[in-house]
């Protein structure tokens, strides 16, 4: 399929504006539950990853889930989507970032937007368990971008782990998105809930790995770009907020990508300006947009009051669903 920025998604009219439909489809819309199956998979470098599994049928292909800052399996996203996946009889798996899963990590590191090489060692865990079905990969906010800049870098390799993928809500352009939630509204809504629990895991490192980061100026920051600096850029080898958004940032790679790829952002998403979405002829051939005028940030609800959050994952297992066989 050729680039495309068209979109049959439309917010309801009960619920305008991206900030409206961002707060309330996370806070206010139930997603369904699911059971997990939880896997540790202990690491050379002395760490874990941990996995939570909704299981399919034997030979049914398997979706894998990037979940954003500061998310998890419990998130509504990946509840919707994995609900939807065993609907069909597939398998799906969260894979949690390091630190996401519960229980703290054990080095001193964490997870950031630009982590590929995380996202391999996961897409070849799962293969190694899954080797025979198809396999596809979803990520959501800033594991949408961690997926892009590895199918980017990956190329035509990407396919022997991921049969086709999809990035929702990802901050391809890190320094438009790290600007857009340090102002105004974003940054004393969006920004100061995130920060409340990356500084509190932040403190922890520094109080386990003393020497490492400076906890004076991680309990003085009030913005990503500072948090950033002191914590994301010390820990995973960046100068600075700057450097770290402008490296680890997936827009340059998308014409890169080989892998059948949609990439869904709303144009009124609170978290990333339009203007800094890729157009048709920043993306390759295998790369398909959708940018529906409305939607927020990893929202997309539908329906009448009180509404629901179905239409972002029957739009994922439709991409999906046209490999089977």
């Amino acid at each position: 399929m050729l680039p495309s920025q068209s979109s049959v998604y439309r917010a309801p009219a009960w619920l305008p504006g991206g900030n409206l439909q961002t707060i309330y489809s996370s806070l206010f819309i139930s997603a369904p539950q699911v059971n997990y199956r939880r896997e540790r998979l202990e690491l050379a470098d002395g760490d874990f990853l941990d996995f939570d599994w909704v299981d399919g049928d034997a030979h049914a292909p398997v979706v894998v889930l990037f979940h954003g800052l500061e998310g998890s399996s419990a998130s509504h996203y990946a509840h919707d989507l994995m609900y939807h996946a065993r609907q069909l009889g597939w398998g799906g798996v969260v894979a949690h970032f390091r630190g996401c899963s519960g229980e703290d990590n054990r080095l001193p590191r964490a997870y950031f937007a630009g982590d590929s090489a995380e996202i391999e060692r996961i897409l070849l865990h799962v293969k190694d368990l899954r080797p025979e079905v198809p396999r596809f990969a979803v990520g959501v906010s800033l594991g949408g971008n961690a997926l892009l800049r590895w199918l980017g870098e990956s190329g035509d390799t990407a396919s022997a782990l991921v049969s086709r993928a999809a990035a929702v809500s990802a901050p391809l352009d890190l320094t438009a998105a790290g600007n857009a939630l340090d102002r105004g509204f974003s940054r004393f809504v969006y920004t100061t809930r995130f920060l409340a629990t990356l500084k509190q895991k932040a403190l922890q490192k520094a109080r386990q790995f003393p020497g490492t980061l400076d906890a004076a100026a991680i309990a003085a920051s009030t913005t990503f770009r500072e948090f950033d600096t002191v914590v994301t850029a010390r820990l995973h080898g960046f100068r600075d907020a700057d450097d770290y958004w402008l490296r680890a940032s997936s827009k340059p790679l998308l014409k890169s990508i080989s892998v059948p790829t949609l990439v869904i952002n709303a144009r009124n998403d609170p978290f990333l300006p339009a203007w800094a979405l890729p157009t048709p002829a920043e993306v390759s051939p295998a790369v398909t947009l959708e940018q529906p005028a409305t939607g927020g940030h990893v929202a997309f609800p539908s329906g009448p009051f009180p509404g629901n959050i179905d239409w972002l994952p029957r739009r994922l297992m439709q991409h999906f669903d046209t490999q089977r066989g």
